[in-house]
């Protein structure tokens, strides 16, 4: 099994910089992709970006050009850097791992874009 801990949520102003981390740990070689997801209140859980073990990325219309993933395989590490937030962007963000056993998930991380 994968265990994931994220890490670097808090209240940010409009227009901020804030930087996601996700360590992974356990049956780590067998994840197929990891990505970040956030699920704002009232609102269904919503893909912002993922990567594969190939580094291919994808992302959101929403946060194109302004999010970037990235992992680093020797920390077992997933970062979202996340550049101009907006006050739409505030939400719980979650971690993600698929697996052939399916997805897994963090416990999730607040980030909060202040007008």
């Amino acid at each position: 099994q994968v265990q994931l801990v994220e890490s670097g949520g808090g209240l940010v102003q409009a227009g901020g910089s804030r930087r996601l981390s996700c360590a992974a740990s356990g049956s780590i070689f067998s994840i197929y992709h990891m990505g970040w997801y956030r699920q704002a209140p009232g609102n269904q859980r919503e893909l912002v970006a993922t990567i594969t073990r190939t580094f291919t990325t994808n992302y959101a219309d929403s946060v194109k050009g302004r999010f970037t993933i990235s992992r680093d395989n020797a920390k077992n590490t997933v970062y979202l850097q996340m550049n101009s937030l907006k006050h739409e962007d505030t939400a719980t963000y979650y971690c993600n791992a698929f697996t052939p056993l399916g997805d897994t998930w963090g416990q999730g991380t607040q980030v909060t874009v202040s007008l």
